[in-house]
């Protein structure tokens, strides 16, 4: 039995592994003991590849969660559902939207998807058991500024900064702890955080736009400074950056890891 929880990066944009494939995008494979977690599918079917070479077995897989739906999430989606038979992806209601990143690259999931009949549908919360729930937060006000950074979702044919909607997180209750995971933070790190005050929080931090070379450090100051505030350890990858990693690091110190393609972490 697994008395704390064992995450494995099957992809994500680095790795020091020569053997294993990285690509921008995420995917984690979580072992608790009872489940058997997929949270994102990456980009393409890397994850798939380097859950092979690292002896994890995604058939076995009970619970796949979507953390919001752009491509470097949900890419793999159809890799995995012709591996595994019988997992649920569990994804909001508002995965399938028109995502871009500027007024033209489309940057959202595959259409032809949509009816899958094992995708399964989230409102704003569920509760999956004693041990598992998925949550967007879409009620819940919003303390600090969520910029979009480009990123833009189209309805009524018009292409408008993306609120973010269709990103849920996954809090697993563990001993008394809770241990949150987050594909990008798009709704804000810092408001996420506040939300939860979760004991371990692990995911991408959507802060790669920032140059700690420019007045952005300001920002990564301060949002170094209020995370430091919760009793949080934090594991970062993706969507952060290494250089802007590297720099929280050197104020942060042990409270923040980077977690990367191959890498085991027990949590």
């Amino acid at each position: 039995m697994i008395s704390n929880i064992k995450i494995t990066v099957l992809t994500e944009n680095t790795t020091e592994n020569e053997n294993l494939i990285a690509e921008h995008g995420l995917s984690l494979y979580i072992e608790t003991e009872k489940h058997k977690i997929l949270f994102d599918m990456g980009q393409t079917a890397a994850f798939a590849e380097n859950a092979r070479k690292l002896g994890v077995d995604l058939a076995a897989v009970d619970v796949a969660v979507l953390s919001h739906g752009h491509y470097d999430h949900g890419g793999g989606i159809e890799k995995f559902l012709e591996i595994n038979k019988k997992a649920s992806v569990f994804m909001s209601k508002n995965a399938f939207g028109k995502h871009y990143n500027g007024s033209e690259k489309y940057i959202g999931l595959d259409k032809s998807l949509q009816g899958t009949e094992r995708l399964a549908f989230v409102e704003d919360e569920l509760v999956i058991d004693e041990e598992l729930s998925l949550h967007s937060c879409n009620l819940l006000p919003r303390k600090y500024p969520t910029n979009p950074y480009g990123l833009g979702i189209e309805r009524d044919g018009v292409i408008q900064p993306d609120d973010f909607l269709h990103e849920q997180y996954l809090l697993i209750n563990k001993n008394g702890r809770k241990i949150l995971f987050s594909g990008c933070s798009h709704k804000g790190l810092l408001n996420i955080a506040e939300w939860f005050k979760p004991d371990v929080f692990i995911g991408g931090f959507h802060l790669s736009k920032l140059d700690p070379g420019t007045d952005d450090r300001k920002v990564l100051d301060e949002t170094a400074e209020i995370l430091m505030k919760n009793n949080t350890m934090y594991y970062t990858a993706h969507c952060t950056g290494v250089e802007q990693y590297d720099y929280l690091k050197r104020i942060m110190g042990g409270r923040l890891e980077y977690i990367s393609t191959g890498l085991v972490q027990i949590v």
